[in-house]
Protein backbone atom coordinates (compact mmCIF):
# COMPACT_ATOMS: atom_id res chain seq x y z
CA UNK A 1 0.00 0.00 0.00
CA UNK A 2 1.32 3.79 -1.21
CA UNK A 3 2.91 5.50 1.75
CA UNK A 4 0.45 8.21 3.83
CA UNK A 5 2.55 11.18 3.14
CA UNK A 6 3.01 10.23 -0.66
CA UNK A 7 -1.07 9.46 -1.06
CA UNK A 8 -1.74 13.20 0.89
CA UNK A 9 1.05 15.21 -1.40
CA UNK A 10 -0.44 13.41 -4.52
CA UNK A 11 -3.92 14.59 -3.73
CA UNK A 12 -2.76 18.16 -2.86
CA UNK A 13 -0.51 18.13 -6.22
CA UNK A 14 -4.07 16.90 -8.28
CA UNK A 15 -5.90 19.22 -5.84
CA UNK A 16 -3.61 21.95 -6.49
CA UNK A 17 -4.77 22.76 -3.04
CA UNK A 18 -2.88 23.13 0.52
CA UNK A 19 -6.36 23.44 2.49
CA UNK A 20 -8.08 20.88 4.24
CA UNK A 21 -11.96 21.18 5.44
CA UNK A 22 -12.49 20.82 8.93
CA UNK A 23 -15.99 18.96 9.95
CA UNK A 24 -16.76 20.35 12.97
CA UNK A 25 -20.59 21.13 12.24
CA UNK A 26 -22.59 23.28 15.15
CA UNK A 27 -26.20 22.27 15.14
CA UNK A 28 -26.84 25.85 15.68
CA UNK A 29 -25.50 26.56 12.03
CA UNK A 30 -26.79 24.04 10.46
CA UNK A 31 -29.35 25.43 7.48
CA UNK A 32 -32.74 25.45 7.86
CA UNK A 33 -33.98 23.04 5.15
CA UNK A 34 -31.69 20.17 6.95
CA UNK A 35 -33.02 20.82 10.33
CA UNK A 36 -36.58 20.53 9.21
CA UNK A 37 -35.80 17.17 7.42
CA UNK A 38 -34.48 15.74 10.33
CA UNK A 39 -36.86 16.54 12.70
CA UNK A 40 -39.31 15.88 10.70
CA UNK A 41 -38.13 12.16 9.86
CA UNK A 42 -36.87 11.41 13.57
CA UNK A 43 -38.45 11.67 16.66
CA UNK A 44 -35.62 10.79 18.41
CA UNK A 45 -33.67 14.01 19.25
CA UNK A 46 -29.94 12.55 19.21
CA UNK A 47 -30.72 10.81 16.25
CA UNK A 48 -31.96 13.76 14.73
CA UNK A 49 -28.91 15.91 15.67
CA UNK A 50 -26.48 12.96 14.39
CA UNK A 51 -28.51 13.10 10.49
CA UNK A 52 -28.94 17.05 10.82
CA UNK A 53 -24.77 16.30 10.88
CA UNK A 54 -24.03 13.98 8.66
CA UNK A 55 -26.79 15.77 5.78
CA UNK A 56 -24.66 18.85 6.29
CA UNK A 57 -21.40 17.20 5.78
CA UNK A 58 -22.30 14.96 2.90
CA UNK A 59 -23.38 18.46 1.14
CA UNK A 60 -19.73 19.94 2.09
CA UNK A 61 -17.97 16.84 0.78
CA UNK A 62 -20.07 17.09 -2.63
CA UNK A 63 -18.66 20.68 -2.86
CA UNK A 64 -15.06 20.80 -1.24
CA UNK A 65 -13.76 17.09 -3.02
CA UNK A 66 -13.19 18.99 -6.75
CA UNK A 67 -11.30 21.75 -4.16
CA UNK A 68 -9.53 20.10 -1.40
CA UNK A 69 -7.27 17.29 -0.68
CA UNK A 70 -8.34 16.39 2.65
CA UNK A 71 -10.84 16.87 5.27
CA UNK A 72 -10.34 16.84 9.31
CA UNK A 73 -13.06 15.13 11.07
CA UNK A 74 -13.23 16.39 15.08
CA UNK A 75 -14.79 13.34 16.82
CA UNK A 76 -16.07 15.74 19.87
CA UNK A 77 -19.02 17.05 17.60
CA UNK A 78 -20.23 13.95 16.63
CA UNK A 79 -19.66 12.33 20.53
CA UNK A 80 -21.77 14.95 21.57
CA UNK A 81 -25.32 12.86 20.18
CA UNK A 82 -24.00 9.66 21.55
CA UNK A 83 -24.09 6.41 19.74
CA UNK A 84 -26.10 7.72 16.68
CA UNK A 85 -23.34 10.31 16.87
CA UNK A 86 -20.77 8.24 16.58
CA UNK A 87 -22.74 6.51 13.52
CA UNK A 88 -22.65 10.27 11.49
CA UNK A 89 -18.96 9.99 12.39
CA UNK A 90 -18.03 7.17 10.97
CA UNK A 91 -20.30 7.46 7.96
CA UNK A 92 -18.74 11.09 7.84
CA UNK A 93 -15.64 9.70 7.05
CA UNK A 94 -16.69 6.77 4.98
CA UNK A 95 -18.31 9.34 2.63
CA UNK A 96 -15.18 11.30 2.21
CA UNK A 97 -13.18 8.57 1.69
CA UNK A 98 -15.11 7.82 -1.29
CA UNK A 99 -15.12 10.89 -3.02
CA UNK A 100 -11.48 10.26 -3.59
CA UNK A 101 -10.79 12.87 -0.08
CA UNK A 102 -7.92 12.03 1.96
CA UNK A 103 -9.38 11.82 5.67
CA UNK A 104 -7.85 12.89 9.27
CA UNK A 105 -9.63 11.58 12.37
CA UNK A 106 -9.38 14.71 14.84
CA UNK A 107 -9.57 12.29 17.82
CA UNK A 108 -6.49 12.95 20.06
CA UNK A 109 -6.24 9.31 21.28
CA UNK A 110 -3.51 8.62 23.98
CA UNK A 111 -2.85 5.94 26.13
CA UNK A 112 0.04 3.51 26.46
CA UNK A 113 0.01 -0.60 26.02
CA UNK A 114 -3.02 -2.67 24.63
CA UNK A 115 -5.33 0.40 25.52
CA UNK A 116 -3.48 2.32 23.14
CA UNK A 117 -3.34 -0.20 20.21
CA UNK A 118 -7.60 -0.72 20.92
CA UNK A 119 -7.49 3.11 19.82
CA UNK A 120 -5.33 2.53 17.13
CA UNK A 121 -7.20 -0.17 15.59
CA UNK A 122 -10.64 1.53 16.02
CA UNK A 123 -9.13 3.67 13.85
CA UNK A 124 -6.68 2.80 11.89
CA UNK A 125 -6.99 -1.09 11.89
CA UNK A 126 -9.67 -3.65 12.62
CA UNK A 127 -11.33 -5.48 15.11
CA UNK A 128 -11.38 -9.35 14.70
CA UNK A 129 -14.18 -11.39 16.25
CA UNK A 130 -14.04 -15.48 15.38
CA UNK A 131 -11.62 -14.21 12.78
CA UNK A 132 -14.18 -12.17 10.69
CA UNK A 133 -13.81 -8.64 10.34
CA UNK A 134 -15.96 -7.02 13.31
CA UNK A 135 -15.02 -3.75 12.66
CA UNK A 136 -12.44 -1.28 10.62
CA UNK A 137 -11.62 2.17 10.59
CA UNK A 138 -12.70 4.61 7.84
CA UNK A 139 -9.65 7.11 9.24
CA UNK A 140 -6.13 7.37 6.71
CA UNK A 141 -4.80 9.40 9.49
CA UNK A 142 -5.83 10.55 12.99
CA UNK A 143 -3.83 12.96 15.61
CA UNK A 144 -2.81 11.72 18.43
CA UNK A 145 -1.27 13.12 21.75
CA UNK A 146 2.26 11.98 22.79
CA UNK A 147 2.38 12.58 26.49
CA UNK A 148 3.08 8.90 27.54
CA UNK A 149 6.03 8.72 25.30
CA UNK A 150 7.27 6.23 23.05
CA UNK A 151 4.94 3.71 24.96
CA UNK A 152 1.65 5.32 24.26
CA UNK A 153 2.68 6.12 20.32
CA UNK A 154 4.33 2.69 19.25
CA UNK A 155 1.56 0.77 18.86
CA UNK A 156 -0.25 3.57 16.45
CA UNK A 157 3.09 3.77 14.42
CA UNK A 158 2.70 -0.07 14.43
CA UNK A 159 -1.41 0.02 13.20
CA UNK A 160 -0.50 2.56 11.14
CA UNK A 161 2.51 1.20 9.05
CA UNK A 162 0.55 -2.03 8.59
CA UNK A 163 -2.36 -0.34 7.43
CA UNK A 164 -0.46 1.99 5.01
CA UNK A 165 -1.89 5.30 7.04
CA UNK A 166 -0.47 8.18 8.88
CA UNK A 167 -0.80 9.41 12.34
CA UNK A 168 -0.41 13.14 13.18
CA UNK A 169 1.31 13.86 16.46
CA UNK A 170 0.12 16.54 18.92
CA UNK A 171 3.37 19.00 19.21
CA UNK A 172 2.33 22.71 19.29
CA UNK A 173 -1.30 23.25 19.40
CA UNK A 174 -3.19 26.30 18.59
CA UNK A 175 -4.72 27.46 21.72
CA UNK A 176 -3.05 30.66 23.51
CA UNK A 177 -2.76 28.68 26.73
CA UNK A 178 -0.69 26.23 25.25
CA UNK A 179 2.09 27.90 26.75
CA UNK A 180 0.92 26.45 30.19
CA UNK A 181 2.48 22.94 29.45
CA UNK A 182 4.27 23.35 26.32
CA UNK A 183 5.91 25.69 27.20
CA UNK A 184 7.68 29.03 25.53
CA UNK A 185 10.83 29.26 22.58
CA UNK A 186 12.70 30.93 25.52
CA UNK A 187 12.29 27.62 28.08
CA UNK A 188 15.60 25.77 28.57
CA UNK A 189 13.92 22.64 27.32
CA UNK A 190 10.15 23.06 26.31
CA UNK A 191 8.17 20.33 26.24
CA UNK A 192 6.96 20.78 22.38
CA UNK A 193 10.55 20.84 21.10
CA UNK A 194 11.55 17.53 22.99
CA UNK A 195 8.24 16.37 21.15
CA UNK A 196 9.34 17.56 17.54
CA UNK A 197 12.66 15.93 18.11
CA UNK A 198 10.65 12.40 18.86
CA UNK A 199 8.13 12.73 16.38
CA UNK A 200 11.42 13.31 13.62
CA UNK A 201 12.92 9.69 15.30
CA UNK A 202 9.77 7.78 15.38
CA UNK A 203 9.13 8.92 11.58
CA UNK A 204 12.66 8.07 10.25
CA UNK A 205 11.32 4.50 9.06
CA UNK A 206 8.34 5.85 7.48
CA UNK A 207 9.52 8.15 4.85
CA UNK A 208 8.27 7.77 1.55
CA UNK A 209 8.70 8.60 -2.01
CA UNK A 210 7.95 11.82 -1.87
CA UNK A 211 10.56 12.80 0.89
CA UNK A 212 7.98 12.75 3.98
CA UNK A 213 6.60 10.91 6.63
CA UNK A 214 3.80 9.33 7.64
CA UNK A 215 4.39 10.17 10.89
CA UNK A 216 3.51 14.25 11.21
CA UNK A 217 3.33 16.56 13.69
CA UNK A 218 -0.02 19.26 14.82
CA UNK A 219 1.55 22.51 15.02
CA UNK A 220 -0.59 25.52 15.16
CA UNK A 221 -0.11 28.35 13.58
CA UNK A 222 -1.09 30.65 15.54
CA UNK A 223 2.26 30.07 17.20
CA UNK A 224 3.68 31.20 14.07
CA UNK A 225 7.24 32.38 15.64
CA UNK A 226 7.68 28.88 16.43
CA UNK A 227 7.27 27.05 12.96
CA UNK A 228 10.87 27.77 11.71
CA UNK A 229 12.51 25.96 14.53
CA UNK A 230 9.85 23.13 14.49
CA UNK A 231 10.70 23.00 10.85
CA UNK A 232 14.27 22.55 11.15
CA UNK A 233 13.98 19.55 14.23
CA UNK A 234 11.48 18.10 11.63
CA UNK A 235 12.83 18.09 7.99
CA UNK A 236 10.73 14.99 6.58
CA UNK A 237 7.56 15.75 8.42
CA UNK A 238 4.61 16.79 7.40
CA UNK A 239 2.87 19.70 9.49
CA UNK A 240 -1.07 19.64 10.30
CA UNK A 241 -1.83 23.24 10.82
CA UNK A 242 -4.70 24.39 12.58
CA UNK A 243 -5.51 28.30 13.51
CA UNK A 244 -6.16 29.34 9.79
CA UNK A 245 -8.94 31.54 9.58
CA UNK A 246 -11.26 32.08 12.27
CA UNK A 247 -8.61 31.00 15.11
CA UNK A 248 -6.98 34.19 13.49
CA UNK A 249 -3.77 32.84 11.73
CA UNK A 250 -3.44 34.40 8.64
CA UNK A 251 -1.61 32.35 5.22
CA UNK A 252 1.97 34.08 5.95
CA UNK A 253 2.39 32.71 9.10
CA UNK A 254 2.33 29.36 7.84
CA UNK A 255 5.30 29.97 5.01
CA UNK A 256 8.02 27.90 7.17
CA UNK A 257 6.30 24.81 7.06
CA UNK A 258 6.62 24.57 3.01
CA UNK A 259 9.67 23.63 1.10
CA UNK A 260 10.35 25.46 -2.12
CA UNK A 261 7.62 22.74 -4.20
CA UNK A 262 5.14 24.23 -1.94
CA UNK A 263 4.53 20.91 0.03
CA UNK A 264 5.02 19.85 3.71
CA UNK A 265 2.06 21.05 5.01
CA UNK A 266 -1.80 20.80 5.12
CA UNK A 267 -3.67 23.82 6.35
CA UNK A 268 -7.16 22.77 8.23
CA UNK A 269 -9.89 25.43 7.95
CA UNK A 270 -13.41 24.91 10.26
CA UNK A 271 -15.86 27.40 10.86
CA UNK A 272 -14.47 30.03 8.15
CA UNK A 273 -15.69 27.38 5.85
CA UNK A 274 -18.86 25.73 6.82
CA UNK A 275 -20.21 28.35 8.49
CA UNK A 276 -19.91 30.84 5.67
CA UNK A 277 -23.59 31.36 5.22
CA UNK A 278 -23.76 32.63 8.77
CA UNK A 279 -27.37 32.96 8.37
CA UNK A 280 -29.20 28.80 8.61
CA UNK A 281 -32.02 30.21 6.56
CA UNK A 282 -29.77 31.81 3.80
CA UNK A 283 -31.34 29.54 1.05
CA UNK A 284 -27.74 29.84 -0.73
CA UNK A 285 -25.88 28.50 1.62
CA UNK A 286 -23.78 26.24 -0.49
CA UNK A 287 -22.69 28.53 -2.73
CA UNK A 288 -21.17 30.60 0.59
CA UNK A 289 -19.23 27.64 1.53
CA UNK A 290 -17.96 27.23 -1.94
CA UNK A 291 -16.89 30.75 -2.18
CA UNK A 292 -15.16 30.13 1.11
CA UNK A 293 -13.27 27.33 0.16
CA UNK A 294 -11.84 29.32 -3.15
CA UNK A 295 -11.18 32.73 -1.09
CA UNK A 296 -9.01 30.28 1.37
CA UNK A 297 -7.41 28.58 -1.25
CA UNK A 298 -6.27 31.89 -2.87
CA UNK A 299 -4.60 33.52 0.13
CA UNK A 300 -2.82 29.95 0.90
CA UNK A 301 -1.65 29.80 -2.66
CA UNK A 302 -0.88 33.67 -2.51
CA UNK A 303 1.41 33.08 0.56
CA UNK A 304 3.18 29.84 -0.33
CA UNK A 305 5.71 28.49 -2.45
CA UNK A 306 4.01 27.17 -5.86
CA UNK A 307 2.93 23.64 -6.16
CA UNK A 308 5.53 21.59 -7.72
CA UNK A 309 6.32 18.02 -8.33
CA UNK A 310 8.35 17.26 -5.44
CA UNK A 311 11.40 15.02 -5.49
Amino acid sequence: MPNFADRLIDAIEVKQSRLAVGLDPRIAMIPDELRRAALDRWPDRARAGAEMLLAFNRAIIDIAAPLVPAVKVQVAFYELFGPAGYEAFEATCLTAREAGLVVIADVKRSDIGSTAAAYADAHLGRAEVEGEIAHAGEADAVTIVPFFGSEGVRPFLDVAAEAGRGIFVMVRSSNPSAYEIQGRAEDADPLYLRAADLVNEWGASSIGERGYSAVGAVVGATFAEDIPALRQRMPRTLLLLPGFGAQGAEARDVAAAFDENGHGGLVPASRSIIHAHEDPANPRWKDAIETAIHDLNEKLDAALPPLGQGD
